[in-house]
Formats: structure tokens, C-alpha cells, sequence
């Protein structure tokens, strides 16, 4: 691009960020509908306000050809934002790309391959971090923020905060499952988060100002995963088996 088509793209990015974040949407669907615009603005080296329909009806196109029909429907989503809210252009994407609708089941780990898994994991966090897991059924970012005041040990429930559809809601605690918690805490006693995202001495992740990476958490799974034979996709999953009694070595 041209100084001016650059300066005219980065004005409206940074609309389109703002207004992203107005509306409530989380960090991930910011990010991947940030990248959106970025990839059809880099593959016509223009900014995006100039691209007629029969332009994007061959980009999407390409994009079918060389990326799976999720990175297509976040693509058709983060765009749609784009010229309904920033350039305030109504058109009919349906007409353009329509994305087929796909159900697939998450591959879920058996009590047995959980309790594989997590005696094979060696460090404490990720022990404790499965463990509740699968346990209590949590989303991965449900897990990574929990804080030490969601926790009621009274009356054996955690208060999971801005869960999926930005709702709440309390689910059961095992007995299992809190000694594992309160083990861990022991350990590094943050004042916060139950998983603080930090390495080192206790003083040190005392200080910790995030909780546990995502990525980090996701790349452990998978070379567990791979590590105990599993022939499956495992993730942390709403879906997840409860855990036995037999697990008691996971705090």
C-alpha cells in the first residue's frame, strides 16, 4: 500500500478494534477478526474499503482451497463486522460464501486414560490443573482463571465466572479435587489465582500478575497425549468424564 492507503487502512483497523471491544467480544474473537482484516487487506495490498463483491467472492475462493472451513467462517464472521460496523455497508454475505454446517464430538478421555494421564504429567500445576479439569468438566479458560475467592469449601462448589456465553454458574467440588487445590496453594500461595503463570522461586510466583499460559497449557496436553498413546485429540472439555476415587495421587 500506498502511505495514504495505509494511513486510510490503519485508521479504520483501530475503528475496528474499538468497536470490537464496545461490543463485548472476547480477546480470542478480537484477535481472530482483527487477523481477518489483516489477511484480505495483505493479500490485495489494499485497504479493505475498496474490494467489491466479486473480489471477495474470489478470495474466499482461495481461501477455501488453502485453509479448513472454521478459518473460512471466522474469516466471512470478522469481515461481516468489518462493513456492517466500520465501513457501514450492508451486503448479502450469504450470497458469497456459506460456510457448511459441521457437528463433530470432541474425542473424550476415558477415567482410566485420565488417571494415565495425569500420573504421567510430572510437574504439580499441570497435575492439579487436569485434575480439576476433568473433574468439575471446565472449559480450559475456565479453569486457568479461577481464583482462590471462587472456592467455597463450605459448601463444596467453585463459582465458575464468565463462562461460555459470558454467563456464571457454580458446579459441584469434590473432595478429591479441593485437596488437590489447597496442596497446590500451599505451594505458591499466590494471593489471586489458584494457577499463577510463573516459574521459579515461591516469591517469585507470588508476584505473577496472569494466570497460566493457554498455550502452554494446551502443548503440555498434547505431548501427554502423545506421551501415554492416546490415539485421540484430547482437550480440556465442558464434555469431560469425571474422575474416579482411584486418582487420589493427582494432588
Amino acid at each position: 500500500m500506498d502511505p495514504a492507503e495505509q494511513s486510510r487502512f490503519d485508521e479504520l483497523y483501530q475503528r475496528h478494534l474499538r468497536l470490537l471491544k464496545l461490543q463485548g467480544k472476547s480477546h480470542k474473537t478480537i484477535d481472530v477478526y482483527a487477523r481477518a482484516v489483516r489477511r484480505v487487506a495483505g493479500h490485495f495490498d489494499c485497504c479493505p474499503d475498496r474490494l467489491t463483491p466479486e473480489q471477495l467472492e474470489l478470495y474466499f475462493g482461495r481461501l477455501v482451497d488453502s485453509h479448513s472451513w472454521s478459518t473460512v467462517k471466522i474469516d466471512r464472521n470478522g469481515l461481516q463486522f468489518f462493513w456492517k460496523h466500520v465501513l457501514k455497508l450492508d451486503w448479502q454475505w450469504v450470497e458469497i460464501i456459506k460456510p457448511p454446517k459441521i457437528q463433530s464430538l470432541p474425542d473424550i478421555l476415558t477415567p482410566a486414560e485420565v488417571v494415565k494421564l495425569i500420573g504421567t504429567t510430572r510437574k504439580l500445576r499441570f497435575r492439579v490443573f487436569f485434575l480439576i479439569t476433568y473433574s468439575m468438566g471446565l472449559r480450559l479458560e475456565e479453569a486457568l482463571s479461577l481464583q482462590v475467592g471462587d472456592i467455597d469449601a463450605a459448601r463444596k462448589r467453585v463459582h465458575i465466572r464468565l463462562g461460555k456465553g459470558k454467563k456464571d454458574r457454580f458446579v459441584p467440588l469434590p473432595d478429591l479435587t479441593y485437596q488437590a487445590l489447597r496442596t497446590l496453594w500451599c505451594v505458591h500461595r499466590h494471593p489471586q489465582f489458584l494457577f499463577p503463570n510463573a516459574n521459579g522461586s515461591p516469591e517469585t510466583i507470588r508476584q505473577a500478575t496472569t494466570h497460566m499460559d493457554r498455550g502452554g497449557v494446551q502443548k503440555t496436553i498434547k505431548l501427554l497425549v502423545a506421551q501415554c498413546g492416546f490415539k485421540k485429540k484430547s482437550r480440556p472439555t465442558p464434555c469431560a468424564t469425571v474422575l474416579p476415587p482411584t486418582c487420589s495421587n493427582a494432588g
